[in-house]
């Protein structure tokens, strides 16, 4: 795509995003809502293109046919579309790539089609690091024919570009994704308190992990944090509540009785509540400590 790529959102996900479209020489204009050290109205060589930050987001829906939104979530989204879309915007098809609700974007969709833009969701797997390297996997939800011309943009930042169904079937998916890095998280934290509490070298238990059967990404990008207890956020633990939240919706919707999804939704739940929303996900390591301890002994 030679015209200019809009992106929405310069967070963690974001600015490699920006930055690995622009290496791929695509002339990319952002707009972020707080400054994270891109001077607005300025270019700034990326590879063999450029991110162009700009202030003013009607500026960026004059300019690019294409925009995709690493927004957290629909809501801050739906607040910026009149600017975005406003008159003399050239945006015809809005990329969302971040974590959803499958209902409410496909409803989005049927909305921004009758004022003639394509909507696409197309979130993410693979975390800060993913994103980082260009290999993210990303679960795509659209017409076939807007995806096919998105195509060249996702492979600039993913390595497994999936088309799924139509809007929202790539939110679904990612729900299920999060679903199994929720589960997985769980699964190594409660073996790190058993682990420690039994006088192994959580470090060492990892490494152990990691060679055999229970490997996994999620060990991979985790294992520094549930050994060191660095818990500094590449994945904030309410965004994760957000997922599962999503994905307990869509159980409901379908008529699914999903038990294990339940615990984890409540016990990411219990973190948020206890005001670690901003922390990596890894802090469940913290909260099942707490939580597993057996009750005081009264003499």
């Amino acid at each position: 795509m030679s015209e200019a790529v809009g992106v929405i959102g310069l967070g963690l996900m974001g600015q490699p995003v920006a930055a690995n479209l622009a290496a791929a020489g695509h002339d990319v204009r952002a707009w972020n809502r707080r400054d994270v050290g891109l001077t607005d109205a300025e270019a700034h060589p990326v590879g063999g293109g450029s991110i162009r930050v700009v202030d003013d987001l009607a500026d960026l829906g004059r300019d690019c046919p294409v925009v995709l939104s690493l927004l957290p979530d629909l809501p801050p989204l739906e607040a910026l579309l009149p600017e975005l879309l406003g008159e003399g915007s050239r945006v015809r098809t809005l990329v969302v790539m971040s974590t959803v609700s499958p209902v409410r974007v496909a409803e989005i969709a049927r909305e921004l089609a009758a004022r003639g833009v394509t909507v696409v969701d197309a979130p993410m797997s693979g975390g800060v690091a993913g994103a980082q390297a260009g290999t993210l996997s990303i679960m795509i939800g659209g017409p076939t024919g807007a995806v096919t011309d998105l195509d060249p943009l996702f492979h600039c930042v993913g390595t497994t570009v999936v088309r799924l169904g139509d809007v929202g079937a790539g939110s679904l998916a990612k729900a299920c994704n999060q679903m199994v890095v929720a589960g997985t998280l769980t699964a190594l934290a409660e073996a790190m308190v058993l682990a420690e509490r039994s006088g192994l070298d959580r470090a060492a238990v990892l490494d152990i992990l990691g060679g055999g059967l229970a490997a996994s990404e999620v060990l991979r990008q985790k294992a520094d944090a549930l050994a060191t207890d660095d818990f500094t956020p590449s994945g904030p633990t309410r965004y994760l509540l957000k997922d599962l939240t999503f994905a307990r919706d869509a159980a409901a919707a379908s008529g699914t009785s999903l038990p294990q999804l339940e615990v984890l939704r409540d016990l990411f739940d219990t973190l948020v509540t206890d005001g670690e929303g901003d922390a990596d996900s890894a802090v469940v390591l913290d909260t099942l400590r707490r939580i597993s301890r057996p009750p005081a002994q009264h003499s």
